[in-house]
Order: structure tokens, then sequence, then C-alpha cells
């Protein structure tokens, strides 16, 4: 790694105001675990490192609280989401999918504003976020906005978020009653590995027709990305095993694998259906059950 200077700020405000006064030779850093590594790879080189350890301690990134749906710190770590009786009542799929990211040690270092803000393709957490159509609030000394995570992932590692920004807070709003949800993911080494390709859905019922429909993958292309043409197959139909398996085969057309040890890019694309079509189906069958999640 190349040279940089630490700084610790105690508060929400000052770490701001260094990010807005170094722009982008800063890097705010969390839990350490996706921008070290780049670091180490001499991707991301950083004349200064702003720790937030001290502004998490203090709870102004912290903590998970709920009204309607979830307002989550973005400094509370995976395995805090994971474990949190809010979450795991609330949204069963965030905790069903962080609970299969890499292992505990990982998990309870690496935050879940962090690994949005790394923009990993491969990484579990964002399916999962964004087929609960959940937001960021970042902050700025200009202020504070709200994005979409649909329209946060803009390129590989790259997203919305602009050099002086930090995400705050993720929120998660609440499912409509009849609504089931579901993460599958292919392995091909171990179970603390990236995924071959990974696919969430959240399908919610009305009258007996699926009256919505979220699709994402990770691992599937330059980021985590909505499937929008098998959503849209979904919209309005009777859900069944053949509806779920004529969806998922759209993604064939949607998805832009790159081949490396975990598969050539003809078998992602062709396990990309495979997982989409699973994970209708799981959720489907968790709507009609009455389980939101896992």
């Amino acid at each position: 790694m190349i040279a940089f200077e630490y700084v610790e700020p105690d508060s929400l405000d000052e770490a701001l105001a260094l990010l807005a006064e170094h722009g982008e030779d800063a890097k705010p850093l969390a839990g350490g675990t996706g921008l070290l590594n780049l670091m180490k790879q001499r991707l991301v080189q950083p004349a200064y490192l702003v720790g937030l350890r001290r502004v998490a301690q203090r709870s102004e990134l912290g903590g998970i609280q709920a009204d309607s749906g979830l307002d989550i710190g973005a400094s509370c770590s995976q395995r805090a989401v994971e474990t949190s009786p809010l979450v795991r009542e609330r949204a069963p799929l965030l905790a069903e999918t962080l609970h299969r990211v890499a292992t505990v040690r990982i998990r309870t270092s690496a935050t879940l504003g962090g690994a949005l803000a790394h923009a990993d393709p491969n990484q579990d957490p964002p399916a999962a976020l964004l087929v609960l159509d959940a937001r960021v609030r970042v902050a700025s000394t200009g202020g504070e906005r709200t994005v979409p995570l649909r329209e946060f992932f803009m390129d590989y590692y790259e997203t919305a978020l602009h050099p002086d920004e930090l995400i705050t807070r993720v929120e998660v709003p609440a499912l409509p009653p009849e609504s089931g949800a579901a993460y599958v993911k292919f392995l091909p080494q171990t179970h603390d590995d990236y995924a071959t390709v990974a696919a969430a859905a959240c399908v919610s019922l009305r009258n007996g027709r699926i009256g919505e429909a979220r699709i994402a993958l990770i691992a599937a292309g330059p980021t985590p990305f909505r499937a929008a043409a098998a959503e849209a197959a979904l919209q309005g139909q009777r859900p069944s095993p053949q509806l779920a398996a004529d969806a998922a085969a759209l993604v064939a057309d949607e998805v832009e694998p790159v081949a490396d040890f975990r598969g050539s890019e003809a078998f992602k694309r062709d396990m990309a259906v495979v997982m989409v079509r699973r994970s209708i189906d799981r959720a489907v069958a968790r709507a009609l059950d009455g389980r939101s999640g896992a």
C-alpha cells in the first residue's frame, strides 16, 4: 500500500468537512473489509483515510429503528443487522441474505453502508436490498438527499455517491400483505466465497395474481441490478412454475457475465436463469404461505 494519512473525526459534521476538504483524495473507512483490499492491490490510492469509528460509537451512523419499515444506520455491522430481532421480524430476507455473507468474522467487521458504497457486483447484500426497494440516505456539508438503491449503482465499483458524500442510513420499506421474498446463491467453491451467480426475488400477491414483482442479480454484470424484463413478465399474472420458468428465461438477455474461475460466460448465463427461476418459485411459495422471508 502507498502512504496515507489517517484521521479519525469525533462527529459526523467533522467527517463530512474532511471529505469536502480533501475531495477525491480521501476515502471514508468503516469496517475496511473492501477498501483495504483495494488499497493492497493499488486499485485505490487515497491520500487520506477518514476513520468513522468514533462517529459510529456516538450513534450518528448507527442503530436500527422501525416504524412502518426499517431505518438502519450505515455503520451497523452486517452481523448486527443479521441478528437484529427487528430485522428478522420486518425484513427476514435481509437477515437471511447477510447470514450467507462470507464468515462471521467478516460480517462482524463489514458494515452495511460500506458494502453498498464499495459497490462490488459480487456482494450479497445489494441483491436483498434491491428487491426490498431500499433507499440510501447520503449526507455532505451541503445537506442530505435520498437515493433509491436501484439508481445507486452506476458501473463497476462506481456509485452515485459524490466524493464529499457519506451514506448515513439505509431505509427498507415495509412489504405489503401477501408478500414473499427469497435469495438463492450458487457457490462452486467454499461457503465463504463469492457466488458464481445469485438472485433475489420479491413478489406481492393481489387477488391471486402477482401485483408487484422485483428481481435482482449479483455476479451477473458490472453492477448489482434489477431484471426489468423478468419483472414485467410476472406482473399481473397468476403464479405458476411455468410462469416462473418463462420469466426467468428472459434474464439470459439481461445479464452481462464475465468468465472467471467460477465459471464461463455461458455457464453463468445459464445459472442466472436457474437462480432466478428458483428465487421466484421460493418467493411465491412464501407469499402463499404467509411468510415474507426466511
